[in-house]
């Protein structure tokens, strides 16, 4: 057979495969239901679909052969060892050398230990280079078939903290240039809520500033880095019309995670402030108002609400909300954040307004609830938090609290339910949906009496579990409680106290605090005192069983909040990604549990979330295409060539037999001529 035929026959084999194969690959969207936004019931989309990417991390040189390393190292140094007798003109011991080292069987190990090894490492090269592409395969993907109106990537954007400026800015640009290729990250403006900063209207004055000489460019960047000192931290604050903005299309909000900025232990100003300046800021939110005027509103009445709804989508930098921390100033500046979120926001009564929490680190659960069990670890010394799953208890519910207004007490406003919203965060890599609940000792109904047993969800872990004695027993599950000084009907005032700080002279008055009441027992203490609690979401049943009073708690009763952790789009976890819609439905009665609605509707949210499969499958398409392909031609090439190259042997042995035809008719004619 021949070879080209051999080529094409392959070829033509794997074609189906290669065609099904890239067509799943490029449009694995369509086959999968799950890859959509979901749809509001009268509307054709969803007026804010986010498109949820969870931790790529993208890895580098830490990974890699250090540039210009030798191959075989052990080798070279025998190399130099014979030169070096050679240049002092003694070729005996050159010789001798030479013959020691060849004979060496270490040094034939070494050698081929070490090939394997630069050898593993071109193809650590070659799997990241795959890897950068394998994102940005989803990203791209995803982006072209849902049409989101909006980015973001929770978290651990990049593999360490702990790199170098050269690696940090390496690996950013490949963020920016392979995994999300023609994306920006949101402007300084809109993070910062700072009037001066860059507009789109005075975009084309900065362009043209930057072509000045690099004397008066280099003054002006000194004056504003003065002014920006000089200058009242602000964030965020911006207010846009719901879609009204197209280019929020092509931006990503970026949540520093672990790997970016490092935890509680190690973060610095540098590590925050290249983050900044690559990805954009650590805390900022902005708040978008609801188009009423467009389809995109489910509603059947003629009039729209008197009140404008609005989302408040809020970036929170979780990674130093706990303590001890590295750097004091940067835990002060994410609980400012907080109390700025908080006082901002318009009542918690108000179904008019939803708030939208990025964030990297998951609220605390009990172990057993997600993947992850509650872990913290730190520093020798007292330096600070080393690494984390969660955040501690007392953290979490300053964002519970905070944040969305949860609260035990039935007398705070809204009766304890909080605010509407929604949280999504990563860091598990494997993810987790869950959701958040809070007893309200004497306000909670019973269960039904003649509820049966299989509609109640009893959680994973032991019932009996006792927070506080876990906490009170080690120092590797959370800090110790705030002070009273903390929170005031759920609002934070300041962060967790450090040893380096003077706490507020409130910290030391305990004439009015509750923990100078008289001792009551463990179980008053416990009903007096209750802590967020969770399970899986959506529970398999309206019921579930407190692990402080195990007793069956109704979950329509009780302040919840479903938070959201994302699995990861790594390879290794099959490359997923969430999709979160939003609407306002104005034909919902807003009165709820608290019985303080205004009647005007709620927002409405929905997720569906789904996986590209592992980084495997695309090797093999795209290696599978590249045979297909390259065989195809070579095949259809030789094919060609080949038959030209015979035709021509062909026609030149039917010449040279013509030739010697023509001879031995000569010569036969010349013998009959001699003969006669």
């Amino acid at each position: 057979m021949q070879f080209s035929r051999l080529l094409l026959i392959v070829a033509i084999l794997l074609a189906p495969v290669a065609l099904l194969g890239t067509t799943w690959l490029y449009l694995y969207p369509f086959f999968d239901q799950n890859c959509s936004f979901p749809a509001p019931p009268d509307a054709h989309i969803a007026p804010f679909r986010l498109l949820a990417l969870g931790d790529p991390q993208l890895e580098g040189d830490s990974s890699l052969p250090k540039p210009g390393a030798p191959i075989f190292p052990s080798f070279n140094l025998a190399i130099e060892e014979v030169s070096n007798a050679v240049r002092a003109g003694n070729y005996t011991q050159a010789w001798e050398t030479l013959r020691d080292q060849v004979k060496d069987e270490g040094l034939a190990q070494k050698s081929a230990l070490e090939g394997v090894k630069w050898v593993w490492g071109k193809r650590k090269w070659i799997d990241l280079w795959g890897n950068d592409w394998y994102l940005g395969h989803i990203v791209r993907t995803l982006r072209w078939w849902t049409e989101p109106s909006h980015v973001a990537v929770l978290g651990d954007l990049l593999g360490s903290q702990w790199i170098k400026n050269e690696e940090f800015e390496r690996r950013q640009r490949r963020y920016w240039d392979v995994v999300f290729k023609g994306m920006e990250k949101v402007p300084e403006y809109i993070m910062t809520g700072v009037e001066t900063a860059q507009t789109p209207e005075n975009a084309n004055e900065t362009e043209a500033s930057k072509e000045g000489d690099n004397a008066e460019q280099d003054q002006n960047e000194n004056d504003t880095q003065e002014n920006e000192e000089n200058s009242e931290r602000r964030w965020g604050g911006t207010r846009e019309v719901l879609g009204e903005d197209p280019r929020w299309m092509n931006r990503v909000i970026n949540i520093a995670g672990n790997h970016d900025i490092g935890y509680a232990g190690d973060i610095d100003e540098s590590r925050v402030a290249r983050f900044e300046r690559a990805f954009g800021q650590v805390n900022w939110d902005i708040v978008f108002t609801h188009p009423l005027n467009n389809t995109n509103t489910t509603s059947t009445a003629s009039t729209d609400p008197q009140v404008v709804p609005e989302l408040r989508l809020v970036v929170l930098n979780s990674m130093n909300l706990d303590t001890p921390v590295w750097t004091p100033s940067l835990q002060a500046d994410s609980y400012d954040f907080l109390n700025h979120i908080v006082s901002t926001s318009r009542p918690v009564t108000s179904k008019t307004h939803t708030t939208l929490l990025l964030t990297h680190i998951p609220f605390h659960k009990e172990p057993g609830t997600c993947v992850d069990s509650p872990l913290f670890t730190y520093f020798e010394g007292g330096s600070g938090v080393k690494e984390q799953n969660m955040l501690s208890d007392y953290a979490s519910r300053v964002v519970l609290e905070g944040i969305f207004g949860l609260n035990s007490n039935p007398s705070a406003e809204g009766k304890g339910f909080g605010r509407h919203g929604i949280v999504l965060n990563g860091h598990d890599h494997a993810g987790c949906d869950v959701l958040h609940w809070i007893e309200q000792p004497g306000a909670t109904p019973a269960c039904p009496h003649d509820v049966p047993l299989a509609q109640i969800a009893i959680p994973q872990f032991p019932a009996a579990l006792d927070i506080e004695a876990l906490a009170a027993s080690s120092n590797d599950t959370t800090p110790p409680p705030p002070s009273s000084n903390h929170t005031t009907d759920g609002i934070p005032l300041e962060a967790p106290s450090d040893p380096s700080q003077d706490p507020p002279t409130e910290n030391h008055d305990k004439d009015n605090s509750p923990e100078e009441e008289p001792p009551k027992n463990d179980q008053d203490s416990k009903q007096e005192d209750p802590i967020f609690q969770s399970l899986r979401y959506p529970p398999r049943t309206p019921y579930t069983t407190s692990s402080q009073t195990n007793q069956c708690v109704p979950l329509a009763s009780v302040p919840r909040m479903r938070e959201i952790t994302l699995r990861s789009m790594m390879g290794d976890y099959a490359g997923y990604a969430g999709f979160l819609s939003a609407w306002y439905d104005t034909s919902a009665s807003s009165s709820s549990e608290d019985g303080e609605g205004e009647g005007e509707g709620e927002w409405r949210f929905a997720f569906n979330t789904c996986g590209l499969g592992t980084q495997h499958w695309w090797w093999a398409v795209h290696i599978i295409d590249l045979i297909c392909v390259v065989f195809g031609i070579v095949g259809g090439v030789l094919s060609l060539v080949v038959p030209v190259q015979e035709n021509k042997v062909v026609e030149g042995k039917k010449k040279e037999i013509v030739q010697n035809g023509v001879k031995a008719r000569d010569s036969g004619d010349n013998k009959k001529k001699a003969s006669a």
